[in-house]
């Protein structure tokens, strides 16, 4: 980790641009030559690659044709901890129990500062003079490094890759500030240019193809999303922000959403890894899904040999539930698939319209002007996403809407009684309740459904709103504390960090205001 923010491996970085690009006609010349590129060799050519680089791994994926990463990025830099954290999956890791062990929290971080940070700092520096390609550069910085600084809290920012050997870390506040600066930025360019399409940008952009329009929409859904992220730290900036958001344009249609279209050397690790690792349901996601009778359910999961969905409670010791069968991921949908081409196929979620529904039926409630109510808002944010997953039947979605039933008791319990799974986490059904406390909850519930599989942000969206949605661990390894049982709050930082920069890790742990544990809140994060 001791050089993991310089670009001295720029060749490297370079070779891996035709790797990650739909052009792949240089790519055996740069893999040649892959030690005599320079950075003051980079020219408009290798924006395209650069970015489209950025893009892959800037969302947690690696590829096993790339010389310095693979497809176990996602599974330890994303599996084992917000989706282990939010109960998108069991992993059967430490980390269900609170714990970090093995250095995992260090593979995401590192995959992050040595893959997509140069690959972004490479686009930004072949763009140079070329503002609507900033523009898209400047949002797509914003999204890849806010799941990083909610994921850990400080972190290195301004001078990353700046090519020293010691790096400060920016606060959390500091980068939030910087964030709403570059989305303005990028608005303002875009919002200016006659152009309808970045041109240097398209053949290698796999999120937007370099739509001018798309990507001021996917900017102006960062800022809702970061405007509730700020609501209770600083309510009048994020009433602000949310409603500017709303009025120049979000993402509002399926066919709007941001996807990352793969390919076979740049594939969904999700799929390549949820079933061939043992990935399972948990109870939480049965309790809800079964609950409600969610047509997703059946999209998402598989039925155990006896039919029923079982899922897997989070937290258990080793051995602790024997040879009980759990519910794996659909196969056909979130697995390999049948020819185990699956992975090669389907598109990865970055960010969907429903999030944008549910975030302004909340922003209605706290009295911005989200252009609908919170019941229709919410409503349509439930219909989009079911209509995502194939569920297009008009009667079963409004009857999904209408539901008076409520989250169910996880099969798991009548098995293992003792270990608290009767007491259900949500005791609401989806029919939009009269009371705004409950409203807030439901809308919490159907955001964390609505954002599946996408576990980053459903990790800082609980953390945010509080909202009780997911069972407490059952057992846990962490006894710090603001840890214990609860949802961890971050990552702890890398051990050789501490080794290479320490000065700026304690730095780093004075701006956290408290100690780098699993317990100590982000600063957006004060309840």
């Amino acid at each position: 980790m001791k050089n993991s923010y310089k670009i001295k491996t720029i060749g490297v970085v370079v070779s891996m641009l035709a790797v990650f690009s739909s052009c792949t006609q240089d790519f055996d010349e740069i893999n040649t030559n892959k030690n005599t590129l320079t950075e003051d060799q980079l020219d408009p050519t290798l924006a395209g690659p650069a970015f489209a680089s950025a893009l892959y791994a800037g969302i947690h994926n690696g590829s096993y044709s790339s010389p310095v990463d693979d497809q176990g990025t996602w599974g330890i830099a994303t599996g084992i901890l917000p989706s282990t954290f939010t109960h998108y999956l069991s992993c059967g890791y430490g980390t269900e129990r609170n714990a970090f062990v093995n250095g995992y929290e260090g593979r995401g971080w590192l995959r992050f500062y040595t893959v997509a940070v140069p690959a972004l700092n490479n686009a930004i520096k072949a763009s140079e003079g070329n503002a609507d390609a900033l523009a898209v550069l400047k949002i797509w910085k914003v999204f890849m490094y806010n799941q990083m600084v909610d994921c850990y809290g400080p972190i290195p920012y301004t001078e990353a890759g700046n090519n020293k050997e010691k790096v400060p870390y920016d606060s959390v506040e500091s980068i939030y500030e910087d964030f709403f600066k570059l989305l303005d930025e990028a608005n303002a360019t875009l919002n200016a240019t006659a152009a309808t399409t970045v041109g240097t940008l398209q053949p290698n952009d796999r999120v937007y193809g370099g739509n001018v329009q798309s990507w001021k929409r996917f900017g102006n859904s960062l800022r809702l999303r970061l405007a509730l992220r700020i609501s209770d730290i600083d309510p009048a900036k994020a009433k602000a922000q949310a409603e500017a958001a709303v009025a120049a344009g979000v993402i509002e249609t399926n066919e709007q959403s941001a996807t990352f279209k793969v390919s076979n050397i740049t594939p969904n690790n999700l799929n390549m890894i949820v079933n061939a690792w043992g990935y399972f349901m948990t109870a939480s996601m049965e309790s809800l899904l079964v609950g409600y009778d969610d047509p997703r359910l059946a999209k998402w999961f598989s039925p155990i040999d006896t039919g029923v969905y079982q899922g897997r409670p989070v937290g258990g010791l080793q051995g602790q539930f024997g040879t009980t069968k759990f519910s794996m991921f659909n196969n056909d949908v979130l697995g390999s698939g049948a020819n185990g081409t699956l992975m090669d196929t389907k598109n990865i979620e970055i960010f969907m319209a429903s999030e944008n529904y549910l975030s302004r039926a909340e922003g209605a409630l706290n009295g911005w002007n989200m252009i609908g109510t919170a019941q229709t808002l919410y409503e349509q944010g439930i219909t989009l996403s079911l209509r995502q997953w194939g569920i297009t039947d008009a009667a079963e979605i409004s009857n999904y809407i209408a539901g008076t039933s409520v989250p169910s008791i996880p099969n798991a319990a009548t098995a293992y009684p003792t270990i608290g799974l009767q007491n259900v986490p949500v005791t609401l059904p989806v029919a939009w309740s009269s009371s705004e406390a409950n409203q807030r909850t439901q809308i919490a519930v159907q955001k964390y459904l609505a954002v599946f599989p996408e576990s980053w942000e459903a990790w800082a969206d609980l953390r945010r709103s509080d909202a009780k949605v997911i069972y407490e661990p059952i057992n846990t390894d962490n006894l710090e504390p603001g840890v214990g049982k609860s949802l961890m709050k971050r990552v702890i930082y890398v051990t050789n960090e501490y080794s290479a920069n320490g000065e700026a890790v304690e730095d780093a742990i004075k701006k956290l205001g408290g100690p780098d544990s699993g317990g100590t809140r982000l600063w957006w994060d004060t309840k």
